[in-house]
């Protein structure tokens, strides 16, 4: 699990909260129910209004996984497709069928079921190709619903204040009262803009980020098992397919370093199972 997007938030809150004590004041006086409820309540209903009630339903069930953040290493991905290389090397193509019923990644396991039935090269790139487009497709719904939220929370948040300071016009027969309305007419503008620069628009570009490393993964795995339907060679495969990796992530993995080293010798006895992300 990667928690960069919980301390991320919750240091954005901290940041807050050191700020209003600092100043004296009290953090009481921003929990104001009435703001937070419009703010809120309102800027979900616009973004419904503006989506489909599935579309939303699928960006919120999208954040556990991007919140969570799993992601498998590149180089160990690297490996564990030259491993595969090896087996089919000295076992065959058709070994690789044992490998997709093992593997728990749909993508992975598509792609080996087809290269041990014997699907052209072509044809099986042009439906890998396929899924990469729709696994884009999907995430940029739910990162775009909630950077959607990001843009109407601040205006939402303008609109209570002006709510708050109209009441606040109809009460200046008591001057007493008018230093304390006003602030919490400034309240709503406040949660406004915190939800969306504190929650709204990170999540979106996290599921973003999330889904940008799930479709290098399986650019790689596509690249790599079509290699080796081809029949490339295992230490030539390892060389391409590393080249394919940012040169900040070519770094030791739980399946062998940069360097190849660790790596299997083609013995056909191990057993790779690609790694998912989540």
């Amino acid at each position: 699990m990667d928690p960069a997007t919980i301390i991320g938030i919750l240091l954005a809150f901290g940041a807050v909260y050191a700020m209003v004590n600092m100043e004296g004041a009290s953090v009481s006086s921003l929990l104001l129910p009435a703001p937070m409820i419009l703010v809120f309540g309102a800027t979900l209903a616009v973004g419904l209004a503006g989506s489909t009630l599935k579309d939303t339903l699928h960006a919120f069930k999208s954040v556990p996984a991007a919140i969570k953040g799993k992601s498998a290493n590149p180089m160990d991905t690297v490996e564990e497709l030259v491993s595969l290389a090896e087996k089919a090397r000295s076992e065959g193509l058709l070994s690789l069928e044992g490998e997709a019923q093992d593997s728990k990644d749909s993508f992975t396991r598509l792609a080996l079921q087809n290269i041990a039935d014997g699907t052209d090269g072509e044809d099986l790139r042009v439906m890998l190709e396929d899924e990469i487009h729709a696994k884009k497709v999907s995430d940029h719904t739910a990162s775009k619903f909630f950077k959607t939220l990001g843009g109407y929370a601040p205006t939402i948040g303008i609109v209570g204040t002006v709510v708050s300071l109209t009441h606040v016009l109809e009460n200046l027969s008591e001057p007493a009262e008018l230093g304390h309305m006003i602030a919490a007419a400034f309240v709503a503008t406040l949660w406004g803009l915190l939800s969306a620069n504190f929650m709204w628009l990170p999540i979106g570009d996290r599921i973003a980020k999330i889904s940008d490393l799930e479709q290098d993964r399986m650019n790689l795995v596509m690249e790599g098992l079509l290699a080796i339907q081809a029949g490339s060679q295992p230490l030539l495969l390892r060389e391409r397919l590393k080249s394919m990796v940012p040169p900040h992530k070519l770094k030791e993995g739980k399946g062998g370093s940069a360097s190849g080293k660790g790596s299997s010798k083609g013995s056909g006895k191990s057993e790779p199972k690609l790694k998912a992300a989540a």
